[in-house]
């Protein structure tokens, strides 16, 4: 199947329940091919919860409407919202991101955002929708990735081709605007190559650089989480973990296949402004417990690492929350 980008370029507790100018890099080998009830705040080990139920949605998101509006992102701040399904948890981050893109739209002009693989693009569904298919500005969207797997962008195991299929397809995002790796590379040059579009980018003002930490730093980054507790490609244990010069650097022996990936690393992930860690399903529960709960593993997993500039803002669903 031919695709059409070639760029290279809250736990709110309930009575009831818990509930990317771009300047493209265009690989001369590439195919250019058209492709919602009664609320309470928690404290926990002092984070901020506010729990929802699913009964009376409209009323919960004027209960909930002053923890989700957008503010200037303090250093540090760490919010965490437990939903008590999919759905409720996918209106919520659309909302999110709808605020963030029209904050940064009006100060920037532009909005920089980060995607990664997994379950997080079913999450973004109701970005889809009205009203923020008809109300975001679209064309000032800059899309990049936290991670790649070295396929073909057609590939089922192409983080792009998940994208595209589930998001990209449905928004009037410019092409031109796209970031995917070239997949004509082998993993060590198509890291590079991205680094040094992701250069291209940050000379041109479309991604801000950190004055603090002299890295770029994206407006959001939507992250993922593996169960063994990963992020982007930085898994457990792999050295990589520890890389603090590199923007962006390959993986040829990924503990999770295909083994050939490219990654942001830790200095360019927590230079954002923003930061929301997506999480569903029970089976990531423990590795959540382990950032945020009483774990007894000393081991500090990656997703424990994640510690942007601005805010970082975890949207779980109750079986990811349900060791905290």
């Amino acid at each position: 199947m031919a695709l059409p980008y070639t760029l290279h370029t809250r736990l709110s507790i309930s009575t009831t329940s818990v509930r990317l100018l771009h300047v493209p890099i265009i690989s001369p080998r590439a195919s250019h091919k058209p492709f919602e009830v009664n609320a309470s705040t928690l404290r926990l080990r002092g984070l901020s919860l506010s729990l929802v139920s699913d009964k009376r949605l409209s009323h919960c998101c004027s209960i909930s409407s002053s923890r989700t509006k957008v503010s200037m992102a303090t250093k540090g701040e760490v919010k965490k919202e437990v939903f008590e399904s999919g759905e409720d948890l996918a209106v919520a981050l659309a909302k999110y991101t709808a605020q963030l893109s029209d904050k940064f739209c009006k100060e920037r002009g532009a909005f920089s955002v980060v995607l990664s693989g997994g379950s997080l693009i079913n999450s973004l569904r109701k970005l889809v929708e009205p009203p923020y298919i008809d109300s975001i500005e679209w064309s000032r969207w800059h899309i990049f990735w936290a991670d790649e797997r070295v396929v073909p962008k057609d590939h089922e195991d192409s983080n792009y081709k998940l994208a595209y299929d589930g998001f990209l397809s449905k928004v009037p995002i410019p092409p031109g605007n796209v970031y995917a790796i070239n997949d004509a590379l082998s993993a060590e040059g198509a890291a590079e190559d991205y680094e040094t579009c992701l250069r291209h980018v940050v000379k041109s003002n479309v991604v801000d650089i950190s004055a603090a930490s002299g890295f770029p730093k994206f407006d959001l980054q939507l992250l993922g989480m593996g169960p063994d507790g990963h992020v982007a490609s930085l898994f457990p244990g792999h050295p990589l973990v520890k890389e603090n010069e590199k923007w962006v650097a390959f993986i040829k022996d990924s503990p999770k296949p295909p083994p050939e990936r490219i990654t942001f690393t830790f200095p360019v992930i927590n230079s954002s402004a923003y930061i929301a860690l997506v999480v569903n399903g029970a089976n990531k529960a423990g590795a959540v417990q382990n950032a945020l709960g009483n774990s007894q593993n000393s081991e500090k997993l990656p997703v424990a690492m994640v510690s942007p500039e601005g805010e970082l803002a975890w949207f779980l669903d109750t079986a990811a929350a349900s060791k905290l």
